[in-house]
């Protein structure tokens, strides 16, 4: 299932806008600290970092991700996610745009 609205959350209207705006973010917190991203990554391949775990939910477009050490490109579209472990990176390569909500923690 897609999530198709967030209720009950705090946004933060100044966007995050990296890679030259090929991805562009929205953090949001809810009540209980939680927190989360939603954003869009326009057609690109790119890099990440992770810090904390992630889970990327796709909600709109579809991409193929790589996590580090693998050789593999995989699928994910709409109503699907992904994870990607603390403290390693990922590489995400889109051809249409990406809409997501990035789960942290």
């Amino acid at each position: 299932m897609t999530t198709e609205k967030i209720d009950s959350v705090s946004v933060t209207t100044k966007a995050n806008v990296y890679f030259n705006g090929k991805c562009v973010s929205h953090g949001i917190s809810y009540a209980d600290g939680t927190k989360k991203s939603v954003g869009v990554i326009l057609p690109a391949t790119l890099t990440f970092n992770t810090g904390a775990p992630e889970i990327m939910e796709g909600v709109g477009g579809s991409c193929e991700y790589k996590l580090a050490g693998s050789d593999t490109w995989v699928g994910c579209g709409a109503g699907e996610k992904f994870s990607v472990p603390g403290n390693s990176s990922f590489q995400i390569r889109v051809t249409d745009a990406y809409h997501y909500i990035c789960h942290f923690g």
